[in-house]
């Protein structure tokens, strides 16, 4: 019988891994990481189709080509995920996998769902790191960017993948990240 403490460790033992997907089977691996009762998580976010006879917001992939999921990655389980279909590979280095930073995914569960306009750009991991306070994108911590002339951004960096997102945002929002 699980105690409260065991349940707890398990619990701190659990990390975010990247899985790497086939191409557009983001959705399938998933749907398949949740059939097999996995934490799994699909970044996405909200843009208007473009069919010829009518258009339609519908969810696409944040990070076109990834899916996370979270696990203790005991051997069996590592198994279990891998051969999930359309799961290439899982992120690793030098064999190992490699888990995200919790707070990398705090911000992907932020953005997911937003109709924002978010794109991707060359990774970056310098410079003020803010967090935003209010309204819908409350709690996102990311790299405070200024455009002349254009409205200001925030860069959330996937260190893991070496990816960068940027949404437009609103300065009052925003409060300094003291590291």
């Amino acid at each position: 019988m699980l105690t409260d403490q065991s349940m707890i460790e398990d619990q701190s033992s659990l990390k975010w891994y990247a899985l790497h997907t086939r191409s557009r089977f983001e959705q399938k691996v998933y749907e398949g990481l949740c059939g097999k009762s996995l934490e799994a998580f699909l970044p996405r976010i909200q843009v208007m189709s473009r069919r010829k006879d009518r258009r339609k917001k519908i969810l696409v992939p944040l990070i076109p080509g990834y899916v996370f999921v979270r696990s203790v990655l005991e051997p069996e389980e590592y198994h279990h995920i891998i051969k999930t279909v359309g799961v290439v590979r899982m992120i690793s280095f030098k064999g190992r996998p490699v888990p995200a930073n919790d707070h990398e995914i705090a911000s992907l569960m932020i953005l997911d769902g937003t109709d924002r306009t978010v794109q991707n750009r060359s990774f970056m991991q310098k410079g003020q790191r803010v967090m935003i306070m209010e309204g819908p994108l409350k709690g996102l911590v990311g790299f405070y960017l200024r455009h002349k002339g254009k409205s200001d951004r925030v860069v959330v960096s996937v260190e893991l993948l070496r990816r960068s997102l940027e949404v437009e945002i609103e300065d009052w929002a925003l409060e300094r990240v003291l590291e």
